[in-house]
């Protein structure tokens, strides 16, 4: 069988430890087999043979990539690179490009109290089988999203700090396609810290692996 090859590329704020982050997901991917590439140069995103790689995961906060760098990214995602993120990765990467917007699915908008303790309710699809539901401290994120998602997982707004968002039911945890690439997003994880075990990593885990051609 032939080794899956997978690209992360990591960048922008270090209060999100982009490089300590990007290691977890080599680890992860590494136990599963695939060949993996870690770098801090956006421009592999781009590169013209970015669609000979099965997954690429952006570990990167906001960011540029010129136009037709990105065009070569979507292209290959069309045509089945998957796209997989956590927490900044694809919710607040490369914030300008529309087209990557679109393939992300997703976009950051808010985290109401900052850094407080929230619950992850999880959903019964088979994806999440023997995960709980469980209490998370991080950032909570507001997101906008696409419609066309097939959320996995969500969370509930108090309301305590934006009361104008009590009782909204936001994805915690998502999956969807654009063309023949499959996209993964979970926005656990404002640290690499929360990578380090339990329900968190394992949900990374998952979509990473789901993620890949």
């Amino acid at each position: 069988m032939t080794q899956k090859k997978a690209l992360i590329v990591w960048g922008g704020m270090e209060l999100h430890t982009p490089e300590r982050g990007a290691h977890v997901v080599r680890e992860l991917l590494e136990a599963e087999g695939f060949a993996v590439t870690v770098t801090p140069d956006y421009e592999a995103l781009g590169a013209d043979d970015v669609g000979s790689n099965d997954l690429v995961v952006p570990v990167i906060t906001d960011g540029q990539l010129a136009p037709e760098k990105m065009a070569n990214l979507i292209k290959a995602i069309q045509a089945g690179t998957g796209l997989a993120g956590y927490h900044m990765g694809l919710a607040t990467s490369f914030r300008s490009s529309v087209p990557f917007r679109y393939a992300a699915s997703c976009y950051w908008v808010q985290h109401p109290g900052n850094i407080i303790t929230y619950r992850v309710d999880v959903g019964d699809d088979p994806f999440m089988a023997g995960i709980e539901s469980f209490e998370h401290t991080s950032e909570q994120y507001y997101l906008n999203y696409d419609p066309a998602v097939e959320v996995l997982a969500t969370t509930t707004f108090t309301g305590e700090f934006h009361p104008w968002r009590k009782d909204v039911v936001m994805p915690v945890v998502f999956r969807t396609m654009h063309d023949k690439g499959r996209v993964f997003y979970s926005s656990l994880a404002h640290t690499a810290d929360e990578l380090a075990g339990g329900p968190v990593r394992e949900i990374l885990r998952r979509g990473l692996l789901w993620a890949t051609r």
